[in-house]
């Protein structure tokens, strides 16, 4: 069986001053906090390939912040930046509003906070899982065609969607408190396979120094 890693890689911060919960919306591109954000991951993957790795492959969301995210990691490995609309951030029913307590007591938003377990707000995590690992999938097959056994890939998506995808990884439920995920500004999840089987999962936040100054604004 091939080994092969996949680095879920979370865009950097986000320009934002409206503080809005912008979900699928464009043009929403990275502040310069988020640019040297991205940059301190690409010097992550750098550093990984100097130690031996072979990297071999970077996919992107289609939405902005994960593309200017990609940039520098594809300048530092010279590789192209592969497009892949099923790492896109979760359709949210608040896209567009800043989600407060303030806002959420609106009646008319009643209707769509009844199941969080789904979420009744935006979409099923379940399908979030499963495009993700479909494209994961595609990422792994393709490093290993590339690069040979033990190759990895950089995927380059948003914090709700890696996030469940973890959970599903590591056979934990679905439903959770989104103030409580693990999955910082520019942070990296990385999923290794033996075959078709995830046998590690690991965290890390190349970023972690430049967090406290930033707005993170809660994911879909």
């Amino acid at each position: 069986m091939s080994r092969a890693t996949i680095h879920m890689l979370r865009h950097g911060e986000v320009h934002n001053p409206d503080r809005l919960l912008y979900g699928r919306l464009p043009e929403f591109h990275l502040s310069g906090l988020g640019e040297q954000m991205a940059e301190r991951a690409a010097k992550e993957f750098k550093k990984r390939t100097e130690a031996g790795a072979v990297i071999s492959y970077l996919v992107s969301s289609p939405l902005t912040r994960a593309q200017e995210t990609a940039v520098p990691t594809a300048r530092a490995l010279g590789l192209d930046v592969v497009t892949d609309e099923r790492i896109i951030e979760a359709t949210n029913r608040f896209e567009g509003l800043a989600v407060t307590g303030a806002e959420l007591c609106h009646a008319k938003h009643w209707k769509h906070l009844v199941n969080p377990v789904k979420p009744s707000w935006g979409e099923p995590y379940t399908e979030q899982v499963d495009r993700v690992m479909q494209a994961v999938a595609e990422a792994r097959d393709k490093a290993v065609a590339a690069g040979g056994a033990g190759a990895e890939a950089v995927m380059v998506s948003h914090q709700l969607p890696i996030w469940v995808t973890r959970r599903a990884a590591e056979k934990r439920r679905l439903w959770h408190d989104p103030r409580r995920r693990k999955c910082s500004l520019a942070s990296i999840t990385s999923l290794t396979f033996e075959g078709d089987e995830i046998v590690d999962v690991q965290y890390s936040e190349p970023a972690a120094d430049l967090l406290s100054g930033a707005a993170n604004v809660p994911g879909a």
